[in-house]
């Protein structure tokens, strides 16, 4: 336990690498333990961190204002540390392959800035093997090191849930993994610092590389499942909320529910398990199937948005569609991945350029991925048709009157309710004659 003795006695220091939605709420809670470096190449982000500013909204300005970690765009400062964790996305490209330029990029950073005695820890999702035969060789080349011997390696798979509070780093289960045993023992007592639940200790790297893309599938899968039933139920005219509600009276229910799954998790890592296993000669039925069925999902809800357009005698081109929300999920301003991309695209097939409002989302962003800009709420008037996309809090909580207040001057029945998350009351827009919609 040499190097856990030096960093609790701060004769070394912690790195983080990538300072996203993950990395930052780990680096700063290290720094509540002992000395940490934060590191990203993208400097306006660090100048933000800097001020004092928290665009992750995860851990919130005060708690910013106050932590001890170094943030840094300067990589020379990753000299200074000894045990390293990365934390930088794994997306697919295009055609749905892994692209590991992030985190080859990043093995090539931190093999440059290398100590003897040194142990990098990669949380990065990746399918089996990524860390073992990508990672360590690029480590080896950029210091002239050799793993195992100079150096050790391991692999923890990140589960910080975006945007919960309640679900954070310190009260779930931290799988970790190391090159060799001592390695083990040594990462895990690093992360039982911070992470009171205790650690659970994958018998190899592949293992836990494994463990979190199949929880992430698991998910991905059983969504699916809802998203297929959703469609059906549609086509016969039942309510799958009701369906849904029904079900899970039973104690052994598993309480999946439809809607639109995307981000850089769920979204993303089945396609990395998928990638691998047809490189070993399989091709995945169940997992490519729940993908396909969830990626297909913003084209159905926009599809349904039209068919209540035109069964309302509107002009479609000239109907005025509102989504309310941009993020891939509730109360969170992470925009990646986010399937409500694939309505708006959906949408504009039919000649229809829909008004987007999130007050959680970066309206740079916005602009840059998705080409629209964001709304803000109270100036939304007009609409013949309301897509509640994300289930803000902020969107949960309008009346019925602050709803109908968005719509135009016209008779509920042609006000137009597409309720993706089923957060409004049903019965009430019912029973108020609007032409309500539900996922």
């Amino acid at each position: 336990m040499e190097l856990y003795n030096k960093l609790i006695n701060r004769e070394e220091k912690l790195a983080v690498v990538g300072l996203g939605y993950v990395g930052m709420p780990i680096a700063v809670a290290f720094a509540e333990k002992i000395d940490v470096i934060g590191f990203d190449t993208n400097k306006q982000k660090v100048k933000e961190y800097q001020r004092g500013f928290d665009p992750t909204n995860e851990v919130g300005n005060e708690v910013i204002n106050q932590t001890s970690v170094e943030f840094t765009s300067d990589e020379s400062k990753l000299q200074e540390s000894k045990f390293f964790i990365v934390a930088v996305p794994t997306p697919v490209n295009i055609d749905k392959t892994p692209n590991l330029s992030l985190i080859e990029g990043v093995s090539e950073t931190i093999g440059r800035n290398l100590r003897e005695g040194s142990i990098v820890v990669f949380e990065s999702t990746v399918y089996p093997g990524v860390t073992e035969d990508i990672c360590i060789p690029i480590l080896e080349k950029e210091s002239g090191l050799v793993c195992g011997k100079d150096f050790k390696v391991g692999y923890s798979p990140e589960r910080i849930n975006p945007g919960d509070k309640v679900h954070r780093l310190e009260n779930i289960t931290k799988i970790v993994s190391g090159i060799d045993q001592e390695s083990l023992n040594e990462i895990a007592k690093v992360y039982e610092l911070v992470v009171n639940v205790g650690v659970y200790k994958a018998s190899s790297i592949k293992v836990a590389e494994a463990a979190k893309v199949v929880e992430n599938s698991q998910r991905d899968i059983n969504i699916a499942f809802m998203n297929e039933l959703a469609m059906v139920f549609d086509r016969m005219g039942i309510d799958t909320q009701d369906v849904i509600e029904a079900m899970n009276t039973k104690w052994n229910a598993l309480k999946f529910y439809p809607g639109l799954v995307g981000g850089h998790c769920i979204g993303v890592d089945p396609y990395y398990f998928i990638y691998e296993a047809e490189k070993l000669g399989y091709h995945s039925q169940i997992i490519l199937s729940g993908r396909k069925i969830n990626d297909g999902m913003g084209d159905f809800i926009a599809d349904a948005a039209i068919k209540k357009l035109i069964n309302a005698n509107k002009v479609v081109k000239k109907a005025k569609v509102v989504i309310l929300g941009l993020t891939f999920k509730e109360n969170c301003p992470d925009t990646r991945n986010s399937k409500v991309g694939d309505i708006i695209k959906r949408l504009n097939e039919y000649g229809v350029e829909p008004v987007v409002v999130d007050p959680y989302a970066d309206s740079i962003d916005a602009k840059s991925e998705y080409g629209v800009d964001l709304m803000p709420l109270d100036m939304v008037k007009d609409a013949d048709c309301l897509i509640f996309a994300v289930a803000h809090d902020l969107f949960k909580d309008l009346n019925i009157t602050q709803v109908d207040n968005l719509f135009g001057s016209f008779p509920n029945e042609e006000k137009i309710i597409i309720d993706v998350k089923g957060i409004l009351d049903k019965n009430q827009l019912r029973q108020q004659s609007y032409s309500y919609w539900s996922l």
